[in-house]
Parts: structure tokens; C-alpha cells; sequence
């Protein structure tokens, strides 16, 4: 089904939209206001923050609720899911640097109406500074203020790319679904973790007319050892759980692998290749030595903790 979906069209579906955010209050305010100056739909936001001091001088009101959980991508957006559940059908995740096209948030709800077997849905993103340099929100609201979306085009994808997708609530509900908290803070491949769960129960798609800009803000992300650390242990963890094939976790950790060495080789200098390839090699000697764990990242500057084995089990079921 290929068409353009009236700007203006209301969904029966309700919509909420959730953010979770730490360490970037800047970042995160400018997203929020945003997102209210498109004006139609009004939908809800739902912001969790690890403190006050993350959430900069957002005040609540009518269509926005701050909450509080604790740190960790994975940990909040699993109060985000908490908390929408009864308010909305729909949620649809954004990074708190992520810029959506003003009809971003119809055209998904729209696709939800008209497939009821869709679980989870991923937009279309148009620039990616995390795939180079950081891109300026101004460049990118004149971007997409130039341009109309799309007509629709759902295509199947392997999973939901984090930085915006939406998830069908009652499925996640129903099936007990959540945001596994053993890939702890930043929650490296948590977005395809969680989608290839949602994927047992309907589809998961990519929109055409569902368009965004991620800027790519280097600020508030995670050190590079820890994310290098990350590269390897998130990736197994979730292939001993078969959230990702074997194939694909080896090309997944190859990959950066690779990447890293050659980072290191023509220094980039606005990413930490050399911690991140001194992560993957910490990574490799726990998988060796059978302590690879991916909550080791919360330790990594202290001496070798001992961790209870993370269980390679669904991302449904209640959480630990």
C-alpha cells in the first residue's frame, strides 16, 4: 500500500511519546519543546530521567509527565512502558536527540491502525550523525521543514532502530515484554533485543513516511571501554538467549572489531576507538576466562567482580 497520509488525519489509535534521557538536560529540553511546537497531534510525552537535574527546566504540565527511574537505558524506558500503559495504544519511543518530520507521529499511527499485526515499527532516518559528525538542530528542523513525507511504504526489517520506533502496547502487555536489564546504561543492541521479542507475536516494519533526522549528540554517552566492552559481551549475551542468531552476533562483534582496529589506525578523533578496542579486548579475556557478563560495564574501573551468570533467557517475563 503506497499513499500519503493526510497530515491532519486523527488515528482512533491513541499515541504517547516516550524519552528517556540522562546527563544531556540541554539536549533533552530543546527535544521536548520541539516536539510540543508541531502542535498537532497533542500527544502526551512521557520524559524519565535519573534525577531532577537531568530534566533541565522542563516543567510538567498537561501533555508532559517527568518521571524518575533509575539509570540505564533499558531501566527507563521500562518505566516509560509502565507508565503509558492505559494512556496510550501506542508508544513511540524517540532519543532524546532524535528530530522527527512534523508528521512523523500521525503517519505511525496511521500504519498501526491499518495493520493490526503490526507490533513494532521503525521510521525512516534521513541523516544519522552517530554514522559520522554530530549534525546541528537547526540544520536539521530546516531539513525537515522543507520537505513533505513520503508516500507510506511498510517494508519487514529485522528490528526497530532505538533512536525512534513504535511499540503496540497491548502486545507488550499481553506477552510480558520488556527492555532486558542486564544490558546495563547505555543498553548497546537493546533496540534489537526488544524488537526480535516483539517480532514473535506480529510484524515488524519500517515506514517510508515516517521520517527523522538523529543528531548524533557525542555528550552523556557512555565511555569508550565500556562501550567497546559492551560490543562484545551485549551481543553474545543475546545470542545465548537466541535474541540474535549466531551469525548474526559474530558479523555484529566482527564488525566492530574491525571498525575499532581501523579507528585506531587513522585516529578519528571524534571517537574513542583505542577504549573502545581496549573494551573489546577486556570482553575477549572474560569470554576466555567464563566471566563474560554484560553488567561488568558497571564495574569496569574497579577490581574483577565476580558476577552472579546474567541467564540467557526471553526478554519476556518479568524482570529481574
Amino acid at each position: 500500500m503506497e499513499r500519503n497520509a493526510p497530515t491532519d488525519r486523527r488515528s482512533r489509535l491513541r499515541g504517547v511519546i516516550g524519552i528517556a534521557s540522562a546527563g544531556r538536560p540541554t539536549v533533552l529540553t530543546q527535544t521536548v519543546r520541539d516536539l510540543q511546537s508541531q502542535g498537532a497531534p497533542a500527544l502526551e510525552i512521557i520524559v524519565c530521567v535519573p534525577g531532577a537535574e537531568h530534566a533541565g527546566d522542563l516543567l510538567q504540565h498537561s501533555h508532559l509527565l517527568v518521571i524518575y527511574g533509575p539509570n540505564g537505558l533499558t531501566r527507563q524506558r521500562n518505566a516509560i512502558l509502565e507508565a503509558a500503559r492505559g494512556r496510550a495504544d501506542v508508544l513511540v519511543f524517540f532519543d532524546d536527540d532524535f528530530v522527527p518530520h512534523r508528521d512523523y507521529v500521525n503517519n505511525i499511527l496511521t500504519a498501526f491502525e491499518d495493520r493490526p499485526n503490526l507490533v513494532i515499527a521503525t521510521g525512516t532516518v534521513v541523516a544519522d550523525g552517530i554514522l559520522g559528525h554530530p549534525i546541528e538542530r537547526a540544520a536539521a528542523l530546516a531539513r525537515l521543514s522543507s520537505c513533505e513525507a513520503p508516500a507510506q511504504r511498510a517494508t519487514p526489517c529485522h528490528n526497530a532502530y532505538g533512536c525512534n520506533m513504535a511499540v503496540r502496547i497491548e502486545t507488550a502487555r499481553a506477552s510480558d515484554i520488556w527492555f532486558d536489564e542486564s544490558l546495563p546504561l547505555y543498553g548497546w543492541l537493546e533496540d534489537v533485543d526488544f524488537s526480535r521479542a516483539m517480532a514473535r507475536h506480529g510484524d515488524c516494519m519500517r515506514l517510508s513516511d515516517a521520517i527523522g533526522i538523529h543528531l548524533g549528540v557525542r555528550s552523556g554517552r557512555q565511555p569508550g571501554r565500556r562501550l567497546g566492552y559492551s560490543q562484545v559481551a551485549n551481543p553474545w549475551f543475546m545470542m545465548r538467549k537466541k535474541t540474535l542468531t549466531g551469525p548474526r552476533g559474530l558479523i555484529q562483534i566482527t564488525r566492530n572489531l574491525l571498525a575499532n582496529i581501523v579507528g585506531c589506525a587513522v585516529k578519528q578523533a571524534h571517537i574513542d576507538r583505542a577504549g573502545r578496542l581496549h573494551g573489546n579486548m577486556l570482553a575477549f579475556a572474560d569470554l576466555i576466562s567464563g566471566r563474560l557478563d554484560p553488567r561488568r560495564i558497571l564495574t569496569l574501573d574497579q577490581k574483577v567482580t565476580t558476577w552472579p551468570a546474567a541467564k540467557p533467557t526471553t526478554t519476556e517475563g518479568p524482570r529481574g
